[in-house]
């Protein structure tokens, strides 16, 4: 793709991918590290980083994860506005960093996973029993039916979901459908994709926007939505690019344009980072084989590892914490 860079480019990402054994039975707990890991992350990530988190505390019991979970742009402004210190940001748009971030308040951007967008509900949903690629838009539109959606302003499954809603114009011929959704069940939208959960599961709402990997993990029923709507597909760039939503920025008289395109969670260090070591040591984590599979168990996408096409070359002292560990 062209927005990130050729891994073949970045020496430093390879080794992360090896310095972390992918079978816990065959590596030692690590006395080395020690201190809290302060996580800011996407909702989305709240069940495979908690998987994540608790491997590695069993590999470096002097670590203590502190992980948060809410909307992306929500744990950037964390960072961005309140200073608050974090050791690891990750965002479910690799783009945000990238934006938001970079170069002030962080150097790099690492691209991981991807994700498409789906259409989740329970069996006792209203037509569930009826609801398919051909008819879901009408359905959702019917006054019986409740739906939910995130905040665009503060999660990228809010500003995804309009994305997908532009494209489903443009597939299914039917001009502002968008509009049409956007007016209406405005009283269920949430500040974070996975605050609609209690919605669907109380029977307040009969339908979210969410993403697939969020109903693998809760073990949901969804309808799969077409590659030329879901913006899961990176052969679909030209396509997907073709619309676009304006979300607030840093700031709240501040807006940033966000172009549809494929996927991509991304994660970085921030340059305030108090525990740099830790956190170097969990995206090695992340990366390794065993991180990859418990991403893929909750459904998400695996992607090479790659920096995003801002981000500066690993800083050396990373790659040379990368290599004495690799060496251990």
């Amino acid at each position: 793709m062209q927005k990130i860079k050729t891994i073949i480019a970045i020496a430093g990402i390879s080794i992360f991918l090896g310095f972390v054994s992918c079978n816990q039975r065959d590596t030692k707990p690590n006395q080395g590290l020690s201190g809290d890991l302060i996580i800011f992350h996407a909702g989305s990530l709240a069940v495979p980083f908690k998987a994540i988190s608790d491997s590695f505390m069993l590999l470096n019991p002097g670590i203590r994860v502190l992980a948060e979970s809410a909307g992306s742009l929500a744990s950037i402004r964390k960072i961005t506005d309140l200073n608050k210190p974090c050791d690891i940001l990750a965002s479910a748009d690799y783009s945000l960093i990238d934006k938001l971030m970079i170069p002030k308040y962080a150097s790099w951007n690492i691209s991981f996973a991807g994700n498409e967008m789906a259409l989740v509900y329970q069996q006792n949903s209203l037509y569930s029993d009826k609801i398919n690629r051909n008819n879901w838009t009408s359905i959702l539109l019917n006054p019986e039916v409740r739906f939910g959606r995130s905040d665009p302003n503060s999660d990228p499954c809010g500003y995804r979901t309009i994305l997908s809603l532009k494209l489903a114009e443009k597939f299914y011929k039917r001009f502002g459908l968008t509009e049409q959704f956007m007016k209406k069940d405005e009283r269920y939208m949430r500040p974070k994709e996975v605050d609609l959960l209690a919605l669907l599961e109380s029977g307040t709402i009969d339908y979210i926007f969410i993403y697939k990997s969020v109903a693998i993990q809760h073990n949901l029923p969804y309808l799969e939505l077409p590659d030329s709507i879901n913006l899961g597909n990176p052969e679909l760039e030209d396509l997907y690019k073709q619309v676009s939503v304006e979300v607030t920025g840093n700031k709240p008289d501040e807006k940033i344009l966000q172009k549809g395109e494929s996927m991509v969670y991304s994660i970085c260090i921030p340059k305030n980072a108090p525990n740099k070591n830790a956190a170097t040591a969990f995206i090695g984590f992340l990366l390794s084989d065993a991180g990859k599979q418990i991403m893929k168990n909750c459904g998400q996408t695996i992607l090479s590892p790659t920096l995003t096409i801002k981000s500066n070359p690993l800083p050396v002292e990373i790659k040379q914490f990368l290599l004495q560990t690799k060496g251990n």
